[in-house]
């Protein structure tokens, strides 16, 4: 029996074998990628081509990739990351909120976690593999979606498109490589869902 005033409707798709086989794929992706570029002082030609062009932007381009930067950095992180909480809180889903706090977090943990294991290099010396801001705003883009929508081409649709403009302000800002923000990308579709089933199971254990 419901005890709470939580919507029916499950905030979370666990079920779906569509987004359990896209978080395999994008594990899959990652572990390859840190293969591929571990200890790595430079870029591949994608990046360094993409690169050239993307920072040659000049105003209101570099301004516009400031503000999409920002949302992922440390204050403005907490600040939009917050606010998505809020608003799951608002509408009565209380195991969204958690799963943005939880799912936000440990896409940036792996992403921590993973660069000096990989060793990647830009700017002379800054870890830059896999991209934490791409990361953190792929992730709350898909927990978002896991709660508006049931379908998972829509679902990708948004999480791409967020994942996207964080790459293109962290490429733009030459903060990362392009194939850092892929890695980024690939962590957060990896761990979102692995943390919502995670929910899922220890909700069900509970309710047994």
């Amino acid at each position: 029996m419901r005890t709470d005033s939580e919507p029916t409707a499950r905030p979370v798709p666990l079920a779906r074998v569509p987004l359990a086989v896209v978080a395999v794929c994008a594990a899959i992706g990652l572990a390859v990628l840190c293969v591929l570029f571990a200890g790595e002082t430079a870029g591949t030609w994608f990046d360094a081509w993409l690169s050239a062009r993307l920072v040659e932007l000049g105003s209101p381009w570099r301004q516009l990739a400031l503000v999409v930067d920002y949302t992922a950095e440390p204050v403005g992180g907490a600040l939009t990351l917050g606010a998505l909480v809020l608003v799951c809180l608002r509408l009565g889903h209380r195991r969204a909120a958690v799963l943005a706090v939880l799912g936000t977090g440990g896409s940036i943990a792996c992403t921590t976690v993973l660069k000096p294991l990989v060793g990647r290099e830009i700017n002379g010396g800054f870890l830059a593999f896999p991209s934490g801001h791409t990361a953190a705003a792929t992730a709350m883009a898909l927990v978002v979606m896991l709660v508006v929508a049931r379908r998972l081409v829509p679902i990708l649709v948004v999480t791409v498109a967020a994942g996207t403009a964080m790459a293109w302000s962290q490429v733009l800002l030459n903060a990362h490589y392009a194939t850092d923000t892929l890695g980024g990308f690939c962590a957060a579709l990896a761990v979102v869902p692995a943390v919502a089933w995670t929910m899922d199971r220890v909700a069900g254990a509970s309710q047994a």
